[in-house]
């Protein structure tokens, strides 16, 4: 069996554990820590079918998705934090 094949196997069985955590969670930062996991399992899944379709462009891809995936959380934590996107400063 190929190596590339049992690693996109690997990362889809942790793929699966990171939604059952980020829908179980106790918490809102467990959820948003699946979640980020989740992502970042989806850049190792894109690089790892791409090499085994035998595309390695698509490493461009999975970084464009790990820039995102960071945007993402980013913007996640701190609407979890303030309850909102803007700049609480001026609220003030």
């Amino acid at each position: 069996m190929n190596v590339f094949a049992v690693a996109m196997f690997a990362v889809l069985v942790t793929m699966l554990l990171a939604l059952i955590r980020a829908f179980l969670g106790p918490s809102v930062f467990d959820r948003v820590l699946a979640a980020n996991m989740f992502g970042t399992k989806t850049v190792l899944l894109i690089a790892v079918s791409g090499f085994l379709a035998g595309r390695p462009e698509w490493l461009d891809l999975a970084l464009l998705y790990a820039l995102m995936n960071f945007t993402g959380m980013i913007a996640l934590l701190r609407f979890s934090k303030f309850s909102n996107l803007a700049d609480d400063e001026r609220a003030k």
